[in-house]
């Protein structure tokens, strides 16, 4: 998987290329973690590129959103396609993050 990071003023996007799976989700982890240091907590995960994820990619993005509960910030989420969105459902996680359908809506979200 490969991770592209990307800054529009204070908000870091993070694009995953690929599906978020066990051997993908620590270095999404990381690099999710690297970035709220940076940002403040002003963070974008762009999900139009993951096809789809297990229990690991879920886990990850969970512990990036209780990194950035404690800082009093929410993880948000865009473009997520139906596969992933029916995934957060079952697993009754999607209330854990905000949904937007692009990155400049999600960005907005933040002033």
């Amino acid at each position: 998987m490969q991770i592209d990071v990307e800054r529009q003023g204070a908000v870091t996007i993070l694009r995953p290329r690929g599906p978020l799976v066990q051997k993908d989700a620590d270095a999404l982890r990381q690099k999710g973690l690297d970035a709220i240091g940076g940002a403040l907590g002003r963070v974008v995960i762009d999900a139009a590129q993951v096809a789809y994820l297990d229990s690991s990619g879920i886990e990850a993005l969970l512990d990036l959103a209780d990194e950035l509960a404690n800082a009093g910030q929410v993880l948000k989420l865009c473009g997520v396609n139906e596969t992933v969105r029916e995934v957060f459902e079952v697993t009754e996680t999607d209330s854990q993050f905000e949904h937007f359908e692009d990155v400049p809506a999600a960005v907005r979200s933040f002033l």
